[in-house]
């Protein structure tokens, strides 16, 4: 297993891209996952589509494992529509109650809707022949499943020999959509489940820091606050404090006082199934 220790560059990802994909790309940074201002550890995850997206092919099938039922449209499609993209919807049955209440951070003109297959099933029974994915990307996903084992057996199924598997995960995150949230794993025990899996893990890459994590604990906290005093406490943040923080993380990468430490908020696991 090799390691990255820093994230893809968005910028460099984002060079060459249309201008139809940048704008949707920008409405997800700015409206759905919000990275484009507080929480870029999500920049990780769409640079890392954008370079995976242009090594795939017109002949080539991409499955991506999400929670669609949130959006009521898949927000990575545009991805990799030089390709054949499936999307299963693996949201539980208990997310039927909470709705699509994300549907209007999608509700924008930039919101790229691109022809797929869509349809719904469980993660530990996925709707997909064997062998039948050249590309199987499974975006924010895992820590909302409970049958671990069954997906990821599942996930060796559908992918052909010599196929790739591309998985984005937090480390950093709130109890959310309870009480489907089951866990958070660090970089190397996911690569350790995908290697135990039958798969031959080749790049984990991770992004953010601690200076990231307070921000990012902070917004949370704010949600917390009687909405009275939200935007006070919000402004005084944003104006005195966040900007540094950013900066502290891209300054101070290193613990100076503990070896063998380090505090990603997020990181990925790119891995292949075996010829």
């Amino acid at each position: 297993m090799s390691a990255v220790d820093s994230a893809s560059d968005l910028g460099r990802a984002l060079d060459g891209t249309p201008a139809d994909l940048r704008a949707h790309v920008d409405l997800l940074r700015e409206r759905v996952f919000d990275s484009a201002r507080n929480l870029p550890q999500f920049d990780l995850l769409f640079a890392e589509l954008l370079e995976l997206a242009r090594s795939c092919g017109p002949s080539d099938t991409v499955v991506a494992l999400e929670r669609t039922l949130l959006y009521r449209r898949n927000p990575f499609a545009a991805f990799f529509r030089a390709s054949r993209f499936v999307s299963l919807d693996c949201s539980p049955r208990s997310a039927d109650e909470r709705g699509a209440y994300n549907a209007r951070l999608v509700a924008d003109e930039r919101f790229l809707d691109v022809p797929h297959e869509a349809r719904r099933c469980a993660p530990e029974r996925l709707d997909a022949r064997d062998a039948s994915a050249d590309v199987l990307v499974i975006p924010n996903l895992v820590h909302h499943v409970r049958e671990q084992r069954g997906m990821f057996a599942e996930a060796h199924r559908v992918v052909r020999p010599g196929g790739r598997v591309y998985v984005f995960e937090p480390l950093l995150r709130e109890l959310h959509q309870e009480p489907d949230d089951y866990l958070r794993y660090t970089p190397y025990g996911l690569a350790d489940v995908l290697e135990r899996a039958g798969f031959v893990v080749n790049r984990v890459s991770r992004t953010g820091g601690p200076f990231s994590a307070i921000v990012y604990c902070w917004l949370q906290a704010l949600q917390y606050v009687p909405e009275d005093q939200r935007e006070r406490l919000a402004r005084w943040f944003h104006d005195e404090h966040l900007p540094e923080l950013m900066r502290m993380d891209d300054v101070h990468r290193t613990n100076r006082v503990r070896q063998w430490t380090s505090f990603p908020t997020a990181f990925s696991v790119t891995c292949t199934k075996p010829a």
